[in-house]
């Protein structure tokens, strides 16, 4: 397994920014089936695009969890940038944070990199903080991804309780009213004004990826989750939820989600895209 951390200026960002790439090279398992031709002239990978959450960086994966291993053993790329707080979301007067994770980052890394750049063969993730990001992914750019792993988190952070716009936006929309020309005033409307797109593309019937939603039973988000969830419900969005007891916000929690998901949830191929013939 190869751990790339790249430091490149983003046009999106207008700073230098940091990415960290974990690229399946030849390994034990290779070793094991007596494979030789683990590098062809034309192959692809896989690819995770995984967003951390808050107070995060680009290294937290790597730092805190096995998925440079998963990465390895499902011959599965993982791209993992850094947000600084800024929630994925592209800012007023600021950098294209939303922007650099849909549209430069992957033109950029499929540059370098063999990434393959079919839908089915990417797919979005987050933790807390990220889970928002991926879930905005997923729901504005549903082209892009064949599935989205959402961690300890709704979504879009459209259901805090303490925001009243998220409340009411919510409210209406389960009380089946049109909430396709909704608006919230500053500073709420960065995040009401990225709703509104997702909620219309949803109510046009386009065919979204796979949504996997997992929290754990004592985390203190649990209940958001579970309120952004009837949100989708009422929107009649299909998704897969899981939730363990015995865990919190925390990394325990994360890596084994992370397992499992790799390993039996998404529709992952767990082999290089070797060119036909």
């Amino acid at each position: 397994m190869a751990v790339i951390r790249m430091n490149f200026l983003s046009q999106a960002l207008g700073m230098q920014t940091n990415v960290t790439i974990c690229l399946p090279s030849f390994s034990f398992k290779d070793v094991m089936e007596k494979r030789e031709d683990v590098y062809v002239p034309g192959m692809k990978y896989q690819v995770l695009w995984l967003l951390h959450g808050g107070s995060g960086d680009d290294s937290d994966y790597v730092n805190f969890s096995n998925i440079t291993r998963y990465a390895d053993d499902h011959k599965l790329a993982v791209v993992m940038p850094s947000d600084y707080n800024m929630f994925y979301t592209d800012q007023k007067n600021g950098g294209k944070f939303f922007t650099f994770i849909t549209e430069e980052l992957p033109k950029m890394c499929r540059a370098i990199f063999p990434f393959s750049d079919k839908k089915e063969d990417n797919f979005v993730g987050g933790l807390s903080m990220g889970s928002g990001g991926a879930m905005k992914c997923a729901l504005l750019h549903p082209e892009m991804y064949q599935a989205a792993l959402i961690m300890s988190g709704p979504g879009m952070r459209l259901h805090r309780p303490d925001d009243k716009f998220a409340v009411e936006f919510l409210n209406k929309v389960i009380a089946g009213e049109d909430v396709s020309d909704y608006k919230a005033v500053e500073p709420y409307a960065e995040d009401i004004q990225m709703a509104v797109p997702a909620y219309n593309i949803i109510k046009a019937g386009t065919e979204l990826p796979q949504l996997f939603f997992t929290s754990g039973g004592d985390d203190f988000l649990k209940e958001q989750t579970l309120l952004g969830l009837r949100f989708y419900d009422k929107m009649g969005v299909k998704y897969f939820y899981e939730e363990i007891p015995g865990y919190g916000h925390e990394w325990d929690f994360w890596d084994l989600i992370l397992r499992k998901a790799i390993s039996e949830w998404l529709p992952i191929r767990h082999a290089v895209i070797y060119p036909e013939g």
